[in-house]
């Protein structure tokens, strides 16, 4: 189930954390992964991939440049000849409260985890279109759903990312090619780590299934929607939350 052998998936920000574990799974399932983070952050990843038996490459980029994108794809393109998944996870936080927050934090959320997303599916598009055919998937947050205080910024690009896709799938749903966003609860990663036990505690509470997610929650709806079993699935947002939001 959820076979992905032969297909060629690209997963930004795949240094760590969600992103290393959506590479890691997609690459046990069959696919080739190029696994996509700034400098030499993404090689561990590939590496570790390597090590299981899969197949996978690291590429350097910067997502807000997008001279950096272009040649990201076209390296990705020359290597493997056509780009069937595409995983839109790279992303950062600046959290701050909106009347303390600074231009620059609020640039820089949206340059990362929104424009970023725009310049990246442009560049995926042409060769899945040629291809007609391919999966494009897109980390929201259900913060994006149920906004947070401390967080306009943050929830902002990640309710921008859902109607972003939701647009694009209808654009491109004749070509066989879908959209979708996974929208992630509290994940257990280094950013979560900096919270007390106390913390964890109080939003575990918060969560019916009485747990904090993991990475790997995440990357079995990222595998889902990459198979051919969800093949009739575009423009919706698969929350992976626990029952915190619904």
């Amino acid at each position: 189930m959820f076979e992905l052998t032969g297909k060629v998936a690209l997963v930004t920000g795949a240094s760590r954390g969600i992103g290393r574990a959506i590479a890691v799974a997609l690459a046990s399932r069959g696919a080739h992964v190029v696994a996509v983070a700034r400098g030499t952050n993404a090689e561990a990843t590939a590496e570790a991939i390597r090590a299981a038996g899969g197949s996978a490459a690291a590429v350097s980029a910067d997502v807000t440049d997008a001279a950096s994108v272009e040649a990201m794809m076209a390296a990705t393109l020359q290597h493997n000849g056509r780009l069937d998944v595409l995983v839109n996870n790279a992303g950062i936080a600046r959290d701050q409260l909106m009347l303390r927050m600074k231009r620059a934090d609020w640039d820089e959320v949206l340059a990362t985890n929104l424009t970023a997303a725009f310049t990246i599916v442009q560049a995926a598009l042409k060769p899945m279109i040629r291809q007609r055919g391919g999966r494009i998937i897109s980390i929201g947050s259900v913060v994006g759903q149920m906004g947070n205080a401390g967080q306009a910024n943050y929830a902002a690009s990640k309710a921008g990312l859902i109607g972003f896709s939701k647009a694009i799938a209808r654009e491109v749903a004749s070509r066989q090619i879908t959209v979708n966003v996974v929208a992630p609860g509290l994940v257990a990663t280094d950013m979560t780590q900096a919270l007390t036990d106390k913390s964890q505690g109080d939003w575990s509470a918060q969560i019916p299934l009485g747990r904090i997610g993991i990475p790997e929650d995440v990357a079995a709806a990222v595998c889902f929607l990459a198979s051919d079993e969800a093949s009739y699935i575009t423009g919706q947002v698969l929350a992976v939350n626990g029952g915190m939001y619904t």
